[in-house]
């Protein structure tokens, strides 16, 4: 082998150094094209379904003033769900409608089978009652819960009127009402206990009445306090504090439920606002 003279080594090892950094370079370069991931997508930006819709404040106010009326004795002043009214705010109808579209139908047919009455609203109620549900934040320290709902009072002396024409076959101010104006002092409670009895923002000091049952069997009829019914038993209890429970096949006994707000509920979609406002501004003159 011919020997190289020392320039001549040098400059080959030199070409080879180089030529090693360069195929090294272009390795890295390939590795790293390599591994590169693609430009990330934007991200997704999904809508919350659970936020709030901007509303004139004014409708939202005026509904607030009707749902108070209309709605809270079951659903609750703040929409949170009440005694028999389930959560406004999480319901789907509620969140997916804009301004009544979907809301309205439920309230001018009502659902019977869960109890909710209809009501005789115009278009323009029932778009206030639903910039109000929208003005409502989901959070804790929503507007409902944190400002009470004020109650105008109305002319007691059509109140009176009304009340004999809508309550007197039950009810009296010199009986079952005697002093109630004295009793509950705060109009808003007074009005939701007159309204539905026992429902959440009522006064304190109002019950609902227990439902009855008569339950009818070979040997005669149980009547009492209803405890419990379903698809298999009845509970009740008895005027002298006996508990029974009976056995049911399809209709059999015969089981004939009293529930004493079924008059309220009924009578609930035949008041107007006023007349409402009224019988309240009389019933508070009931000392």
């Amino acid at each position: 082998m011919k020997r190289l003279g020392r320039a001549s080594h040098s400059a080959l090892i030199t070409t080879l150094v180089l030529a090693g950094v360069g195929s090294l370079f272009a390795a890295l370069s390939n590795s790293e094209a390599q591994t590169t991931p693609a430009q990330a997508p934007a991200p997704f930006n999904r809508p919350n379904p659970y936020a709030r819709k901007p509303v004139d404040p004014a409708l939202a106010e005026q509904g607030k003033s009707l749902y108070s009326v209309r709605c809270a004795f079951c659903h609750g002043s703040d929409a949170r769900g009440g005694e028999s009214g389930p959560n406004l705010l999480r319901s789907e109808t509620v969140l997916t409608d804009q301004s009544g579209e979907l809301i309205g139908p439920i309230i001018l047919h009502g659902r019977p089978q869960q109890g909710m009455p209809a009501f005789d609203l115009s278009e323009v109620q029932i778009s206030q009652i639903a910039a109000f549900l929208h003005s409502i934040p989901v959070s804790g320290n929503e507007r409902g819960r944190n400002a009470p709902i004020k109650i105008p009072l109305g002319d007691a002396v059509a109140g009176e009127k009304a009340f004999a024409e809508k309550c007197a076959s039950c009810h009296s101010p010199t009986g079952n009402l005697k002093g109630i104006g004295q009793k509950i002092t705060d109009p808003r409670a007074l009005q939701q206990s007159w309204l539905m009895p026992g429902m959440r923002g009522g006064a304190p000091s109002v019950v609902a009445p227990a439902k009855r049952v008569t339950v009818s069997t070979t040997g005669g009829k149980v009547n009492g306090k209803l405890l419990r019914i379903d698809d298999f038993i009845v509970s009740l209890k008895t005027d002298d504090g006996e508990v029974r429970t009976f056995e049911r096949t399809g209709n059999v006994p015969k089981v004939e439920v009293l529930d004493p707000l079924d008059g309220h509920i009924r009578l609930l979609p035949t008041y107007t606002d006023q007349s409402i406002h009224d019988i309240t501004a009389y019933l508070v003159t009931i000392k």
